[in-house]
């Protein structure tokens, strides 16, 4: 019988994973998972951004086909979604945590079953719900955000009851309890690392010692890198000093860690449960964060420290393999349905079954659309981006990047130029609405204020009288 297990994290960079090549993290359970697994270094989102990258993972299909390229609910998609054609073909199914599909947020999208966690609270939310019956005087319970969004911070909820900790509970509890006749898709979806970076305690004194430098050149070498970047969350606006930002990665490493915890949990459930062997396992995350880098933070960008993500995937039947073949979350859905044995036509997806024929290809990326979109092109080896709102091309010889080389006379530039711009005229939401946004500042150091809509007068009753608290 063929099981799917997938494993889904928020915000996770390709190199937060110490089999990767990152001593210094403690990730033992994805380690022992790769070991066994595909490893796909070369994996590239199709949109550096939450809602985009994980709709093109449903549907198999790039932001230009989809027409949905940032956090709205902008889409001009008309099918089913993966999970919903693996349903139909006779899997028990269930989805637990984060899924950011703003048109269907707390909908079946596809399962059987589903325990929603979204990152605000509301009345629909099952882990908003639980939460409350237990914590009732606990606000921030995903850790504050506002202007603590990039602050690292300890979570207010024992470890028991922290939200990782519960998308781990709710799986190995499905696992335990599903049919063994009938196969089994179950999709784990973590909101950590996303920010806040809110461990629990202990766990974020897991990385005391500094970690790995970001890479941060001098202000005169990154005049490129800040057009592709922005300011929206550069360290200078955020305040943040070298200190600051080393403290983030270490908080963010912890929230890595506590995942690869319940990782580990999940595959020991379904070890118990005697299906550990014919399960597929895919583990992946819809982008990365810049942690530092080029003296930024946050996502939002083409530079490499956004848009390479962890990819594996454990085969049954299949060894350990390093592949530098590119890929996307858009090669998902073709490769969960060629395993499943459930008929599909290939032309309904621009990814392909990654265990299929292979053969040399781009991989493309859209953050934003029409005159203020940015779009990227790859191959794996090299890239190149367009920045819309200037017109300008970036070409990079070497992932990660370093400087920008693109000329008229470069043969390879050129190439890929005549690849982009093909994806860019297919682009089915070229309307400006769709663009990227403004960041929302009250604050010229703060990121745009967030609090919870639900909790507004319960919270601000906490306060006594000849107090002002700002929930606005």
């Amino acid at each position: 019988m063929k099981h799917i297990l997938i494993l889904f994290t928020d915000q996770q960079r390709y190199d937060t994973i110490g089999a990767l090549g990152n001593p210094a993290m403690q990730t033992p359970h994805l380690d022992a998972l790769l070991k066994e697994s595909t490893v796909f270094r070369r994996c590239v989102t199709p949109s550096p951004v939450c809602v985009p990258a994980r709709f093109s993972m449903l549907t198999g299909q790039y932001p230009a086909r989809t027409g949905n390229n940032n956090n709205n609910n902008q889409t001009v998609y008309q099918g089913e979604g993966v999970y919903s054609r693996l349903t139909a073909g006779g899997y028990q199914s269930c989805c637990v945590g984060k899924m950011h599909h703003v048109f269907d947020k707390y909908g079946p999208i596809g399962f059987e079953k589903r325990w929603t966690q979204e990152e605000m609270a509301a009345a629909e939310d099952d882990y908003t719900r639980y939460i409350r019956a237990r914590y009732p005087h606990v606000f921030d319970y995903h850790g504050m955000r506002s202007e603590m969004y990039y602050v690292p911070q300890i979570s207010p909820l024992s470890p028991a009851d922290h939200p990782t900790q519960w998308v781990g509970d709710r799986s190995v509890e499905y696992i335990e309890r599903c049919d063994p006749s009938r196969p089994m898709l179950l999709m784990s979806s973590f909101i950590h690392p996303h920010p806040p970076f809110s461990p629990p305690a202990p766990w974020q004194k897991l990385y005391r010692e500094e970690p790995p430098e970001p890479f941060a050149p001098e202000e005169e070498e990154l005049s490129d890198y800040w057009e592709l970047i922005g300011d929206r969350c550069s360290c200078k606006r955020l305040m943040m000093s070298p200190q600051d930002v080393l403290r983030m990665k270490n908080f963010y490493y912890a929230c890595v860690s506590f995942v690869d915890y319940q990782v580990g949990r999940i595959i020991a459930a379904l070890k118990k449960k005697g299906i550990y062997e014919d399960t597929l396992i895919l583990f992946a995350s819809d982008h990365g964060d810049m942690m530092g880098d080029y003296h930024a933070t946050g996502k939002r960008t083409m530079v490499d420290a956004a848009c390479h993500i962890p990819f594996l995937i454990r085969y049954p039947g299949r060894g350990h393999e390093l592949c530098d073949d590119v890929c996307s979350l858009v090669d998902v859905a073709p490769t969960l349905l060629g395993y499943a044995g459930i008929a599909y036509d290939p032309a309904e997806f621009d990814g392909i079954d990654l265990f299929g024929a292979r053969s040399p290809r781009y991989v493309y990326s859209q953050y934003g659309s029409g005159d203020r979109g940015v779009y990227m092109v790859t191959d794996g080896e090299c890239k190149l981006i367009q920045n819309m709102r200037s017109g300008r091309y970036f070409f990079f010889e070497t992932i990660p990047e370093r400087q920008n080389t693109y000329s008229e006379n470069n043969q390879k530039a050129q190439e890929l130029r005549k690849a982009l711009d093909g994806y860019r005229s297919s682009d089915a939401a070229p309307d400006p609405s769709g663009g990227t946004r403004e960041a929302v500042i009250r604050h010229p150091h703060y990121m745009g204020r967030v609090d919870h809509r639900l909790l507004h007068d319960e919270e601000a009753a906490a306060i006594p009288e000849g107090y002002h608290i700002d929930l606005s």
